[in-house]
């Protein structure tokens, strides 16, 4: 089971590398840590399961942040029509998306930042991404709003691209000049 103890924190190392391909079919070892990440969301999203680990609710998780610099990430979370999206991602591929842009309200937070970090994070309003699951399916989802803002700040922690490195005019610890074209 992943804890918080296991969740990499800003500054490492691993974060900031652009994460390799992954070997098709997946291996047991790849095939065991991207469910115990997908388990990982699961669990901090259940109130009792939370607490009782001190688990800090996520709604996606990237194998970097577990150190683990492969191409993988898990996402648990509903979309506006309140479908839940649940999936383990291997080597995912923003194919196209929108030039309409979006953004949180109250920014976006990260596992693997134990700080508030004020800022607009401006992201795709909509992105049409392409991936293995789990279950060895080959899919492409187009989605849009909460969904997409999820996807493409997971698919930043592939390619060593933490949120705060796209707040414009953020200078603070550990910041990174992306481009814009970095998606």
């Amino acid at each position: 089971m992943i804890l918080m103890d296991n969740i990499v924190r800003e500054g490492s190392r691993v974060l900031r590398e652009v994460a390799k391909e992954v070997d098709m079919p997946l291996s047991e070892e790849d095939l065991a840590l991207l469910q115990d990440m997908l388990d990982y969301l699961k669990n901090s999203q259940d109130p009792e399961i939370a607490e009782k680990y001190d688990l800090r609710p996520g709604s996606g998780l990237a194998a970097p942040q577990v150190g683990v610099s492969k191409r993988m990430f898990a996402i648990h979370t509903t979309d506006e029509k309140d479908q839940l999206y649940s999936y383990g991602f291997i080597n995912p591929k923003i194919v196209s998306h929108s030039i309409e842009e979006t953004s949180l309200e109250n920014g976006e937070g990260c596992l693997s930042v134990d700080r508030e970090v004020e800022g607009e994070v401006p992201r795709y309003a909509r992105v049409k991404l392409q991936a293995d699951t789990l279950e060895g399916e080959r899919v492409t989802l187009r989605l849009r709003g909460y969904l997409a803002i999820v996807v493409q700040h997971e698919m930043d922690h592939l390619n060593g691209i933490m949120f705060y490195d796209r707040i414009e005019g953020y200078a603070g610890p550990h910041k990174k000049e992306v481009p814009r074209t970095a998606l």
